[in-house]
């Protein structure tokens, strides 16, 4: 099969020829049809957890495709089913943390993409437990950044108590930031984008934006307080120079909840946090059944950049610059 590796830490993306991977007991094999390209990735093309990542490796985990062949003890899946796989790739089903159900803190936790081969190929094989059902009303190019994108902003804003017509500010109109507005509109909440210049104002509105406000001429701090403050301000553009800034904007119980995954310091002076209970927090992951299930009904659909898998180092790049169309995604041809 044809795949793309990362063979060292902060190696390029390499296209390969390998052998199809073969599925264990536990396992399925999946034909991948699309895989999205996240800045997740970076973790692994950079080897941000030194030591953790065994290369040469394939990333991607918003991957979806039809199961292939499955291992001895599976029932659940049959071969010929639409699936997905997103960043959670396995646990050890045996721990204290996996019997509370409480995977992430299985000490044997596998990430899909880094700890094991993810989507930039062909084929790719994946656990029983880490797999989930594709709905048919989803085409499989646009639902992929659901399994990231779209169970990471969903999750932010379904779990940290906003109630319905509370102000909730978007940080950033990207990949991330295009659902997060959509998803924002959908919950009830009186939604506000942040974006520098001119350029997003239109596509703003037009995903349900009910103010936008151009950050190169505005201070949005002070411009969320007269609206009478965020109930949560959710951070997709990885500035955190510009997170900073935004601390001013929070109302009360206020919260400024990070999902992008920005590597600058931010400064922020603690007694900012003092006034109405103002906090900072950062979310990653969500459920991906749900995801699906409420991105159906709402008709929230990422807006998508298609590339061949043999372009995987240029769409990760255009990505990386923030230059792609919103969600970057590999559409394989096999």
């Amino acid at each position: 099969m044809k795949a793309v590796q990362i063979n060292e830490r902060g190696g390029e993306l390499t296209l390969v020829n390998k052998e199809i991977p073969e599925p264990k007991e536990n396992e399925v094999q999946i034909k991948i049809q699309a895989c999205g390209i996240c800045h997740g990735d970076a973790v692994t093309k950079e080897g941000y957890y030194q030591g953790a990542i065994a290369y040469p490796r394939v990333p991607g985990h918003e991957v979806i495709g039809i199961v292939s062949k499955v291992g001895s003890k599976i029932e659940l899946w049959k071969v010929g089913q639409r699936v997905g796989v997103g960043w959670h790739a396995g646990h050890c089903m045996k721990c204290k943390a996996c019997m509370k159900g409480d995977f992430w803190a299985c000490e044997h936790t596998m990430t899909t993409g880094i700890s094991t081969d993810g989507g930039y190929a062909e084929y790719m094989v994946a656990r029983n437990e880490a797999i989930v059902s594709i709905p048919e009303e989803l085409d499989s190019v646009e639902a992929a950044p659901l399994l990231c994108a779209g169970t990471t902003t969903l999750g932010a804003l379904r779990n940290h108590g906003i109630k319905g017509g509370e102000l909730v500010a978007i940080h950033g109109l990207g990949g991330l930031g295009h659902l997060a507005l959509q998803y924002a509109v959908k919950l009830g909440f009186k939604t506000v984008v942040l974006s520098r210049g001119k350029e997003k104002e239109a596509l703003a509105y037009k995903l349900g934006a009910h103010v936008y406000m151009d950050t190169t001429i505005l201070d949005a701090a002070k411009e969320l307080k007269k609206l009478g403050g965020a109930r949560a301000i959710i951070c997709t553009a990885p500035n955190g120079s510009e997170i900073g800034k935004l601390i001013g904007g929070l109302g009360k119980d206020g919260q400024i909840i990070i999902i992008a995954a920005a590597t600058d310091m931010m400064q922020i002076p603690p007694a900012a946090l003092l006034g109405g209970n103002r906090s900072i927090t950062g979310w990653v992951g969500g459920n991906m059944e749900e995801t699906l299930n409420f991105s159906i009904l709402t008709k929230v659909i990422p807006m998508v950049e298609v590339f061949p898998l043999e372009k995987a180092a240029e769409a990760f790049q255009k990505m990386m610059s923030a230059k792609v169309h919103f969600r970057a995604v590999l559409k394989m041809t096999n």
